[in-house]
């Protein structure tokens, strides 16, 4: 069971993949069609290397993975033949049990927000196929993805905003988070931040890093 002093904070955030939203694995598997297609080839972006960029943008990662094996990707077209992908394969994603219910015990008079290092749109619909409801009353009052700042996770752009739309001091907001960039992204907003994982009964392997 996840603990925390309720009464230390006044704002909650929450990632959306492997922190809400049971999705990590269909997520890879979207990257791994779409990468493996336009390389012709088996590419070499592991499923440990895949966990390690959890939060970060997608054109971001592509970007990385040019610089790292010498790849000549177009970010922008690669990154939405994945997301395409992914949407595809979205109604087999379901919840994380252990996150969800935190969010359900808070209640739809906290202040709450999903920062995701996904597009916006992507996550709503992530959301929506989960049954979780957003906007004014709702149980999440906002959503940030990672097409509403310049820079993403592990840049604490994201925490930030979303700590900004929620009325909140960063010091007075708790991250939920299941990735090393959200991790230090939440340091780096000055927000304090739980690592899902260890709190997960199911859990891919190669999550556990």
């Amino acid at each position: 069971m996840i603990t925390f002093d309720r009464n230390a904070y006044d704002g909650f955030i929450f990632d959306c993949d492997g922190t809400l939203a049971d999705s990590m694995p269909l997520h890879y598997q979207a990257w791994s069609e779409t990468l493996d297609a336009k390389l012709g080839r088996r590419s070499d972006f592991t499923e440990e290397l895949f966990y390690r960029c959890g939060g970060m943008p997608p054109r971001a990662i592509i970007e990385q993975l040019n610089r790292d094996f010498g790849y000549t990707l177009h970010p922008e077209k690669t990154a939405h033949e994945k997301e395409t992908r992914f949407v595809e394969l979205l109604p087999g994603i379901g919840p994380i049990p252990e996150v969800i219910a935190v969010l359900n015990q808070l209640g739809p008079q906290a202040r709450v927000a999903v920062a995701s290092g996904g597009l916006t749109d992507i996550v709503q619909q992530t959301l929506t196929h989960l049954g979780i409801k957003v906007g004014p009353g709702a149980t999440i009052q906002f959503v940030i993805g990672a097409d509403q700042v310049t820079h993403g996770k592990p840049h604490p752009a994201l925490f930030l905003r979303a700590a900004e739309l929620l009325e909140v001091p960063p010091m007075r907001c708790l991250v939920f988070e299941d990735a090393g960039p959200g991790f230090v992204a939440a340091k780096a907003a000055g927000m304090d931040c739980i690592d899902v994982r260890p709190f997960r009964a199911n859990i891919h392997a190669a999550a556990r890093y």
